[in-house]
């Protein structure tokens, strides 16, 4: 074999073991842990329990905003309030928030230009008076247990500082939002399965957290430069020597791109978020003191050369077929042997995710049809979007303050 046979068992490969190793890593998380706690639980909280600030950053939200709140004052919790961050919107966001706080005494209103979604936490974790700090979106609909199982793990053990939830997609009407249903499945449930047991979760989802405000405190808040502000904590909180989990009981219903042009604008902004956050702390993970890191850190930096080495081999190989066009039967042996086994590994991997999350989605059957060929899709989208992101990230200037202007979210699901 030569190198260019060696380069395309590396990016025909690397897909199938990572799969293998989310479906093992999840399943073992599910049979070792989540098997064993009880759903739905029965809570019985008394004056003990810690207090929750709910931070509720809003950009233009005029068209859910009711809604979220409206919900997130039915939490079977006893110990919360709730404080709406408007980061300068331009439509009624405003008004409707205003209009709330007249409703609900527990709600507080704060207003200041458009900085971020990061600077609007920071503004709201100043004037919040919780133990607990939980982040949502101006979209999201909470389980109305949903804090209570957070709350859990600060109160079962003192070495966590974060805590991530379950997103479930609630745009279905179409078939970008079908797939993405069960990519929060197959693929980023399977995912932040199996970070939590070797140790380390990439990112919390900024949709749906929870923190130890002590531990938000210690480390100075939210970074307002960075582009994904959930993954620049969730690496900062892990740095500090803190335990960040994933509860898959606290469920968050959220709307989620349903145009192609949508999705792409969204995970291109993951990508440069987690390219950002990985060059800015690289120097602090490999250091023995975070070895716990290097696991997490390894699997990001394979993750960016199979990006590359896919470009790679297309290039190579359009090349090649210009200057001497003669088939590559190594090259093409391999292709087919590793396809079946992807083949058959998403098949196993969207089954085995179907399975755990069906325990609380009992409608993600509906998106089994949307799944088959999703895996391949998802690789494509998770290697465009890197080749184009990471570069961005390189040349970002540090310290440049972070907005940005969310992509449609359900245009379809708002107009039924």
């Amino acid at each position: 074999m030569n190198l260019l046979d060696y380069l395309a068992i590396f990016t025909l490969g690397y897909p199938s073991l990572m799969a293998t190793i989310w479906i093992c890593g999840g399943l073992y998380f599910y049979w070792h842990w989540e098997l064993k706690q009880p759903w739905p639980a029965t809570f019985e909280w008394d004056e003990t329990a810690p207090t929750v600030t709910v931070l509720l950053p809003c950009y233009n939200e005029e068209a859910n905003v009711e809604e979220t709140i409206h919900h997130l004052f039915k939490q079977n919790y006893p110990h919360m309030e709730v404080i709406a961050i408007n980061d300068g919107s331009l439509d009624d966001t405003a008004d409707r928030l205003n209009g709330l706080s007249l409703i609900y005494p527990a709600l507080t209103v704060l207003h200041q230009a458009n900085e971020g979604k990061a600077s609007a936490m920071n503004h709201g974790l100043s004037k919040a008076n919780g133990e607990i700090i939980v982040g949502i979106d101006g979209d999201a609909i909470l389980d109305y247990d949903a804090i209570g199982y957070m709350v859990g793990h600060f109160i079962s053990s003192p070495n966590v500082s974060g805590v991530t939830g379950n997103p479930r997609v609630r745009t279905r009407s179409t078939a970008i939002g079908k797939i993405q249903t069960g990519e929060f499945s197959a693929i980023i449930g399977l995912i932040k399965r199996a970070q939590r047991i070797y140790g380390m979760v990439f990112t919390v989802s900024g949709v749906i957290c929870a923190f130890r405000r002590k531990a938000l405190e210690e480390i100075g808040g939210w970074n307002t430069d960075m582009v994904t502000e959930d993954i620049d904590v969730s690496w900062r909180l892990q740095l500090a020597g803190g335990q960040v989990r994933y509860e898959p009981r606290a469920l968050c219903w959220v709307l989620m791109p349903e145009t192609l042009r949508g999705l792409f604008k969204q995970r291109l902004r993951w990508a440069q978020g987690g390219g950002e956050v990985f060059l800015r702390y690289f120097p602090q993970t490999i250091r023995w003191a975070n070895r716990r890191f290097w696991l997490l850190t390894l699997e990001y930096i394979i993750s960016v050369m199979w990006c590359y080495s896919v470009i790679t081999l297309l290039l190579v190989w359009l090349v090649s077929q210009l200057v001497a066009p003669t088939a590559w039967p190594i090259t093409a042996h391999l292709l087919s042997y590793f396809g079946s086994i992807l083949v058959a590994l998403s098949f196993i991997q969207f089954t085995v995710s179907f399975h755990i999350d069906s325990r609380y989605d009992k409608e993600i059957f509906r998106c089994i049809y949307w799944m088959i060929w999703y895996p391949f899709a998802y690789w494509i989208l998770n290697m465009t979007t890197v080749v184009i992101a990471f570069p961005k990230a390189l040349l970002r200037q540090k310290g440049r303050q972070a907005t940005w202007t969310s992509p449609d979210r359900g245009e379809h699901f708002n107009e039924q």
